[in-house]
């Protein structure tokens, strides 16, 4: 056969191609080891600057990079590491050898178990005396300042609001034509919302049913929407009677009252239905209700003292002595467990402990102090 100068170049071709693919063996155990990233903690939540040691599981690694997720690293092979501020933070670990990079998280929980500050409360309340409601804080070495000047008004009794940050008051400045009185929690927008009481003592505020409830001298418990309206005289009605304390029990649905003619403490439902005499001999002008521990404060000159009874009128003791004094005003703190009432003859705000210890004068040289609240 002729071969051609054409057709030599192509057989040189050919041979080298397939010399190139020829096969090459591979030892596959001569190969470094895969690469595992992997650690373990005591736990996965910790506390704001509590300690953690990580267990470093890793195979076949000779370097590692940890990152903790709130911008700090590390390359330690087994590190320890506090955290500063709370939150969820992924801890990520990269480790890194001859066979390649492995990588491992999680997710730990840092909590903050240190206590909130405690809340200083402010107690507001009426100086019939000076024509002024005021507040002062219950932080000790408070100075009052002037929340509203209610001269003409006669301010005595005070209710709190809290859902729409208002303050009610009333007014038995003109004995025949008693009002009922709302304003903002810094004296602003006074408005009038009932007329043509017989002198007003108590307020109380049903917020849930939005309502508000005051006793009168003409032995009624009469109500009113929030705004004044749908008025209601003689919701409730004594004959012969005179009414001064009243309290609402937001749990039970319960107004308390007292009539002081005959010298009774009534309890009713929120609409007016089942009045009951619950505590008889009983004289006094202002009543409280402990929703939290399901008591019942109330002032008796009769015993010359603060009495404490169950929700039923069952379980009268002493709380405290307050001889020949009338108290208008009764509150309570329940961040600092403190028990207050108002010494109208003594110009006196006074103070005790929930069970009775500790009897102070938390404000003194007061002109006639009548109701309290505190928020």
């Amino acid at each position: 056969m002729l071969i051609t100068k054409r057709f030599i170049p192509f057989l040189l071709g050919a041979f080298f191609l397939m010399a190139g693919c020829e096969k090459t063996s591979y030892n596959f155990d001569d190969l470094p080891d895969t690469v595992k990233s992997y650690f373990t903690l005591d736990s996965t939540a910790y506390d704001v600057g509590e300690e953690m040691h990580f267990n470093n599981l890793s195979e076949s690694a000779d370097s590692y990079l940890w990152n903790f997720g709130d911008g700090t690293t590390s390359t330690d092979k087994n590190p320890t590491k506090v955290y500063h501020a709370p939150g969820i933070f992924t801890v990520a670990l990269r480790a890194v050898g001859p066979g390649g990079t492995g990588n491992y998280s999680i997710d730990v929980t840092i909590k903050d178990t240190t206590p909130p500050p405690p809340t200083i409360k402010d107690m507001y309340y009426v100086e019939l005396g000076q024509n002024a409601i005021r507040k002062v804080s219950l932080a000790p070495g408070s100075t009052p300042e002037l929340i509203a000047d209610v001269t003409g008004k006669g301010g005595v009794g005070l209710a709190y609001d809290s859902v729409n940050g208002k303050i009610y008051f009333s007014d038995f400045e003109v004995a025949d034509d008693g009002k009922i009185w709302r304003m903002n929690m810094d004296g602003t927008g006074m408005e009038q919302l009932v007329n043509g009481i017989v002198d007003p003592y108590s307020i109380a505020i049903n917020l849930a049913g939005g309502k508000i409830y005051w006793a009168d001298d003409d032995g009624n418990i009469s109500r009113a929407d929030l705004d004044g309206g749908n008025l209601e005289r003689q919701f409730i009605h004594i004959a012969d009677g005179m009414m001064r304390g009243i309290a609402f029990d937001s749990k039970n649905n319960i107004i308390y009252f007292y009539e002081v003619n005959n010298e009774d403490l009534y309890a009713a439902g929120a609409n007016g239905t089942g009045v009951v005499k619950i505590i008889s001999g009983a004289y006094g002008y202002s009543i409280f209700v402990d929703k939290i521990h399901d008591k019942l404060y109330y002032d008796d000159r009769n015993s010359k003292a603060v009495m404490r009874a169950n929700l039923d009128g069952s379980g009268v003791e002493k709380f405290a002595d307050a001889p020949s004094t009338r108290i208008h005003g009764m509150a309570m703190d329940y961040t600092e467990n403190k028990f207050y009432w108002s010494d109208r003859d003594k110009g006196i705000i006074k103070r005790a402990n929930l069970d009775g210890t500790n009897v102070e004068n938390f404000l003194s040289g007061l002109k006639s102090p009548r109701d309290i609240f505190i928020k």
